[in-house]
């Protein structure tokens, strides 16, 4: 696994000028050593900060130590102005959590009242427009505040990727597909950069990489991840070539960003002239941190890498594709384990999810795209992809999407993949999230939002929110319980 960030966390402690500052000075050394217990390291910034000087000082060393991601620790009830400067001035992810005081014989040289002095900075941090992530309850003991710091590093690494992130589009958005139409503007407003290509320039780089020397090395390795599923070893050459293409390009037009992400246009036109669904290598992208998002959806290529991001695990695109009929449930009803009809439904793609995600996988022929060009015939432009029963287990679908007058809005809903037999085709699986039924009437259908959804392997749906939340997005949508309505609901329903 690749493509994402390193974090190099640092810590600055602050401290008010009427407040000893030995004592902000020596609980930010408590927490450093709880840290060391559970394996984080955190740089000691040494400049504690009192005033604006002690900021400029602070900035110069954490510049000096290579920190990317900053704890502002309120060791006492801090300074809130030379505080929220640094915050300010800071170019990484910042949290800010403070000390709870640890005694109960020591409250009059010993208290902090860091507990009073967070609601000072909070009104400083808002004066200068400046977002930090706070944790759930962010005032504790040194214990406490090192598990909120191991919280805060998915969240950190998403957020410094996203800075630093290139999406490259291959196609023209089809016809077909309206709700992929969606303006990139708010990806400029992130801070993402997009670089958006014809087919034949995608098809260009293809040819390009005929005779690349790198092409017998990923054959034996598609060769020995496919094992027995390796159905169309002669399409092999073709299927190398591609994904040998699409790297080494990212590689060459990465530019000023550092990591890279794809929107591809691959199908009809597609498989006419590179005689291939390009799915399987799609999934082996994946599989390496580098999501490769169908039929251009740029949103959806962007909701894959942040589910990546916060879960370190491959992820994959499906459509949130059709309902599981009633014999097929109350054959397996025994794997049901109490979910509702209208709490399942079945996530599919053509073959575009990674080999580790799937069971019993093989390649095969993507038997839609078939029907439309080559009907009749035995499959050969429409083979490549691989197909399999999606991986049991915890499951997190996710979309951040714009609408057509370039709001950013999301939803995120956490649930699991049955052990169920689906009985179809493709990368597909029997998703159980409770109260799907609503959500997908209420959020998905109400607030417009597409037919693809990122897919991830684990439930990371706290960080996922706390990143949307430090982006600015102000409508994050998720499947409510069922005693809440949504706002749309008819409440005389029963």
């Amino acid at each position: 696994m690749k493509n994402l960030p390193e974090v190099k966390l640092g810590i600055v402690a602050v401290s008010r000028d009427c407040f000893p500052i030995e004592l902000s000075r020596n609980r930010k050394y408590k927490v450093i050593e709880e840290c060391h217990k559970i394996g984080l390291n955190l740089v000691d910034i040494e400049t504690i900060v009192e005033n604006e000087n002690d900021t400029l000082k602070a900035l110069k060393e954490i510049k000096e130590k290579g920190v990317n991601v900053l704890v502002i620790y309120l060791g006492n009830f801090g300074p809130e102005g030379p505080t929220s400067l640094l915050a300010q001035k800071f170019e990484g992810p910042i949290m800010a959590c403070a000390a709870g005081e640890e005694t109960g014989k020591d409250l009059f040289g010993g208290r902090g009242d860091a507990y009073c002095g967070f609601l000072s900075l909070c009104y400083n941090l808002g004066l200068r427009n400046t977002r930090v992530y706070i944790p759930h309850y962010p005032v504790g003991i040194p214990s406490e505040i090192a598990q909120m710091i191991k919280e805060f590093i998915p969240i950190a690494r998403t957020l410094l990727a996203l800075r630093k992130l290139k999406i490259f589009s291959f196609g023209p958005r089809p016809q077909d597909f309206v709700t992929m139409h969606t303006p990139i503007k708010p990806l400029y407003d992130l801070g993402i950069s997009i670089m958006e290509n014809s087919e034949l320039d995608l098809y260009d780089i293809y040819k390009s990489a005929e005779n690349n020397p790198k092409i017998p090395e990923v054959m034996e390795d598609m060769a020995k991840e496919l094992g027995v599923g390796n159905r169309y070893p002669e399409l092999l050459r073709k299927l190398s070539q591609y994904e040998v293409a699409l790297t080494e390009f990212m590689e060459k037009n990465l530019g000023a960003s550092e990591y890279g992400i794809f929107a591809n246009k691959c199908w009809p036109a597609f498989e006419k002239y590179f005689g291939f669904v390009p799915c399987y290598v799609n999934s082996r992208l994946a599989s390496k941190g580098i999501p490769v998002a169908c039929e251009v959806d740029v949103y959806g290529a962007l909701s894959e890498y942040i589910l990546y991001l916060t879960s370190e695990m491959p992820v994959t695109l499906l459509d949130v594709n059709n309902t599981v009929p009633y014999d097929l449930i109350e054959e397996q009803k025994n794997k049901i384990k109490g979910y509702k009809v209208t709490d399942l439904f079945m996530g599919f793609h053509c073959g575009n999810t990674p080999a580790c995600c799937l069971v019993d996988y093989s390649m095969k022929y993507q038997l839609i795209m078939h029907r439309l060009l080559e009907p009749g015939k035995e499959p050969d432009i429409t083979r490549g992809t691989l197909e399999g029963r999606l991986r049991p287990g915890e499951m997190i679908i996710f979309r951040i999407h714009a609408t057509p007058d370039a709001r950013l809005i999301s939803y995120v809903a956490e649930g699991e993949i049955l052990d169920l037999d689906p009985k179809s085709f493709g990368s597909i699986g029997v998703f159980a999230i409770k109260e799907m039924g609503r959500f997908y009437r209420y959020v998905m259908l109400e607030k417009k939002f597409p037919h693809h959804t990122a897919v991830g392997f684990k439930h990371v749906g706290k960080y996922v929110f706390e990143v949307l939340k430090l982006l600015g997005i102000k409508e994050i949508y998720y499947n409510l319980p069922e005693n809440q309505r949504y706002p749309e609901e008819n409440p005389f329903l029963s």
